[in-house]
């Protein structure tokens, strides 16, 4: 069976994937990420207008102000930019790159730089999504207040990752729980 009617394999990761019934090149791959990146170049661009260039937010200011909310948008979307570019960088590389190597040892070499590849922009593909999930928040007012406890997360923690959802403390207690039942 050809791997353009798979919708997997190395074949399909060159050449596109499959979305319901209809099949997506990697050409509508790109166009997809552009349009993505338009809107967040618009976004990113009030941000950069409403923000002097050396702002950094402190806790002299009231938490989540406008401003705040301005400068993790913009670190959110620069981040997501970046991401995509390497993405974008990844699908030319295997596109590029020769199907099948004459000698065996260079085959499986090349199977596993891929492997390694993909596995990377897999771990990217869902920083992405945690970055537009991030976004919404900063959309709905939610955004730097943890999900457990509904306090603030912190402005330091936010800097360190922006896409935080809990508190120091929540979050480790949330890693205590987990690794009490992954024992159990």
């Amino acid at each position: 069976m050809p791997a353009k009617s798979r919708g997997h394999g190395l074949a399909a990761c060159r050449n596109g994937r499959q979305r319901g019934r209809s099949w997506v090149g990697p050409q509508e791959i790109e166009d997809e990420m552009a349009a993505g990146a338009l809107k967040d170049s618009e976004i990113l661009a009030k941000a950069n207008e409403a923000l002097p260039d050396d702002y950094t937010p402190t806790d002299d200011e009231e938490y989540m102000n406008e401003r705040q909310r301005q400068f993790f948008r913009k670190l959110l979307i620069e981040w997501k930019q970046s991401l995509h570019t390497e993405a974008g960088g990844t699908l030319q590389n295997l596109a590029d790159a020769p199907l099948r190597e004459p000698d065996l040892t260079d085959r499986a070499s090349s199977e596993t730089d891929w492997g390694i590849e993909l596995r990377t922009r897999d771990r990217q593909r869902k920083l992405i999504a945690k970055i537009e999930a991030a976004l919404r928040r900063i959309d709905e007012g939610e955004y730097g207040y943890c999900e457990v406890s509904g306090d603030p997360i912190g402005l330091q923690r936010l800097i360190a990752r922006p896409v935080a959802t809990m508190t120091v403390e929540a979050q480790e207690a949330h890693e205590r729980r987990e690794k009490i039942s992954r024992n159990d």
